[in-house]
């Protein structure tokens, strides 16, 4: 199976997020073909957390798990941690009081 660029990921990810009434932004755009995503949500209340995709090589299964969580600051840190490692990665951000963000739904992993 093919996979799917990043741009093309990242926007139909954007997509299902407006038709859910969730707002989302892109922080950082990274490469348009292979760049890794990270998901912060930001939760609206000074909490957050930042999610990035795991891969099971016993598996083949691909999932979302906590890359960072807790207040605001220290999840934007681990983030700008990242950044200095990966010139080519994505941030998008999500922000959602009821702490939405659509990563467990099919088709996101």
């Amino acid at each position: 199976m093919s996979r799917l660029t990043a741009d093309f990921w990242v926007s139909a990810y954007l997509t299902r997020l407006r038709l859910a009434d969730i707002p989302a932004f892109v922080v950082k755009k990274g490469d348009l073909t292979a760049g890794a995503v990270l998901i912060k949500l930001n939760t609206l209340d000074g909490q957050a957390e930042a999610f990035q995709r795991s891969f099971d090589l016993m598996t083949g299964e691909r999932a979302w798990i906590s890359l960072s969580q807790g207040d605001e600051a220290s999840v934007d840190q681990a983030l700008s941690k990242q950044r200095s490692f990966d010139p080519d990665l994505w941030v998008i951000e999500v922000e959602d009081k009821a702490g939405r963000h659509l990563l467990d739904e099919p088709g996101f992993s």
